[in-house]
């Protein structure tokens, strides 16, 4: 890597990539940023020099890469939709692997999530999966790091959660409501992969958060943070998915998708491994409470 000293991070202007970008410029690393969001405005300025995707381009692509020493890609979308799906970001990411492996990027740091599965049928979690042994069977040296739900300034989850916990006097949950999630801090996800791309080593970590919550208990903890304690009610899945759908219409955006659920159900986004965070979600949604779920956050407004 000595005569590559350039990272490149896929989505700066995002969510977890800006984490990874901020991290690598104060550890003193030149950054460029892979973007499909090039008008929108640049938080690092003339720091991180951005770069369309060229996913129709392969031969610029390539170029873009050509010195870079490792790759942290982040590229994902969560649900189908109309201008973006599932397909679509497996069959963009496996070009954006392509492209590397020509370019001679010798790291890529990837980000996944757990319990992938090539059996699934659901495109989230078999996709991750596909791109999983993509980059393996690439030759490529890789860390993969699998989160389940991030939190942190821009989160979603955590924050819509809040915010209907604000507004609602109760609140459901589908089913019984005892399947588990381990948030990790997006801060403590950007730690990871900046220190992965420091190493050599083929791995894969659970990136997980050092607590653990059955859903239940997690709108419980934060509804008593927020001072927004509600009752809560098991109800049917499907129930609850049109109840998502309502609110969704009237925010404009997607609230939960049916795949969600199903992956929330299925305990997808538990794993019995260690903790490779260390923030807890208590602590931080304690220092934010006061702001926590004030404003709905909108997948697609992010995204337009």
């Amino acid at each position: 890597m000595a005569d590559r000293l350039v990272h490149a991070v896929t989505g700066a202007y995002g969510y977890s990539g800006k984490y990874i970008a901020r991290r690598l410029l104060q550890a003193g690393q030149p950054v460029v940023t892979l973007t499909n969001s090039g008008h929108r405005p640049n938080p690092f300025g003339e720091q991180v020099p951005a770069h369309p995707f060229n996913f129709d381009n392969p031969a610029a692509l390539v170029e873009t890469l050509k010195d870079v020493a490792v790759l942290y890609n982040t590229y994902w979308v969560r649900f189908n939709h109309k201008n973006f799906t599932h397909a679509m970001a497996v069959e963009n990411t496996k070009k954006l692997f392509t492209a590397a492996k020509a370019a001679g990027v010798p790291r890529i740091v990837h980000v996944s999530i757990t319990n992938p599965s090539l059996d699934t049928h659901l495109e989230y979690f078999r996709g991750k999966a596909e791109l999983e042994q993509a980059l393996i069977e690439s030759g490529i040296s890789y860390t993969i790091l699998r989160p389940t739900v991030l939190f942190g300034q821009e989160d979603i989850l955590i924050n819509n959660i809040a915010w209907m916990l604000r507004r609602f006097p109760l609140f459901g949950v589908f089913g019984d409501g005892a399947y588990r999630l381990q948030p990790i801090y997006v801060d403590d996800l950007a730690e990871l992969a900046v220190t992965a791309g420091q190493s050599n080593e083929n791995k894969i970590v659970e990136a997980i958060g050092p607590e653990t919550f059955t859903y239940r208990q997690l709108v419980q903890t934060i509804g008593h943070i927020i001072g927004r304690p509600r009752p809560i009610l098991s109800i049917p899945p499907r129930v609850g998915y049109w109840v998502g759908w309502i609110i969704g219409h009237f925010t404009n955006d997607v609230t939960i998708t049916w795949p969600e659920i199903e992956g929330l159900m299925a305990d997808l986004l538990y794993v019995d491994a260690p903790p490779a965070g260390h923030t807890r979600l208590t602590a931080w949604a304690r220092d934010h409470a006061a702001e926590l779920g004030r404003h709905y956050a909108a997948e697609l407004q992010r995204r337009r």
